[in-house]
């Protein structure tokens, strides 16, 4: 893969979702979706919350709209348990595929949460959405490169050829910044973490020898862009506050000159001093 080209990963103002050109095609980023939030918080700790699917599809359908996206990419956990999806979750996973245009593609990251999601798609990870013009493929986690842009959802080691990728994005994190007023108030907002990669736990991680930019220390490592979550219940790592741990394997220590910014493109400046 050559790198060196201009690749541009562009947040989509105010809104969890960011845009890429993709041979030649207009694709919309999102991550950690997270379908069946909702039942699962009523399994897994007796909470009973409304369900916000029909929220959670009609904003992402607007996205598909207002972005014309040509492709859906999900960077992981489009569904949240952690199996085969069943019941409400199903049920919401259903009426949004059905419910994007059918000349949209969708590619689906594997993350930790999508269990046996490719099995539901078929024995090969594929499937027809609506017409024989659009299709659902589902790709494993360590992600793949597209057209100059890595993805993968975060929670293992990226490939080798998402390395090489010029961008590399993720999600699993959900980052998020707690920011106090001159009252002692405080509010936790969803944020973008950006920055470049720091080749150093790569490289000791082990398995990427072929990496052009880790053999050679004078190329300048893939910049890194980690999603922050799309559903907006789900809560996630504060990056600004040291006692938080990260999730990722390869964060915090993957990222230098990490910066975070509010969905809104307010520029918080080095996300550890937020």
């Amino acid at each position: 893969m050559t790198r060196g080209r201009r690749v541009r990963v562009e947040p989509v103002p105010g809104e969890p979702a960011a845009t890429a050109t993709v041979d030649g095609e207009r694709a919309l980023l999102v991550a950690d979706y997270h379908a069946g939030y909702e039942a699962g918080l009523r399994y897994e700790r007796g909470v009973d919350v409304p369900s916000k699917a029909p929220e959670r599809r009609e904003r992402l359908l607007a996205l598909c709209e207002r972005t014309a996206a040509d492709r859906l990419v999900v960077l992981g956990d489009l569904m949240h348990s952690i199996g085969d999806p069943g019941g409400a979750e199903r049920g919401e996973l259903e009426v949004l595929l059905e419910s994007l245009p059918t000349t949209i593609d969708v590619t689906v990251v594997k993350g930790n949460h999508d269990g046996n999601l490719e099995t539901w798609f078929g024995a090969d990870g594929d499937a027809e959405v609506g017409d024989p013009n659009a299709s659902v493929s589902v790709v494993p986690g360590d992600g793949i490169a597209l057209d100059g842009i890595g993805v993968c959802h975060g929670h293992t080691w990226p490939a080798a050829d998402v390395l090489e990728c010029d961008v590399l994005c993720c999600g699993h994190e959900h980052p998020c910044v707690r920011l106090k007023d001159e009252v002692g108030g405080s509010r936790v907002e969803r944020a973008w973490l950006r920055g470049r990669v720091d080749p150093t736990p790569f490289r000791d991680h082990g398995g990427y020898e072929d990496v052009s930019w880790l053999a050679d220390s004078s190329a300048e490592p893939p910049r890194l862009v980690v999603l922050p979550a799309f559903n907006d219940l789900v809560g996630g790592t504060w990056i600004n506050l040291a006692a938080q741990s990260f999730l990722s394997p390869f964060l915090p220590d993957g990222i230098a000159d990490g910066e975070a910014y509010l969905l809104d493109g307010t520029r918080l400046g080095p996300y550890e001093s937020v």
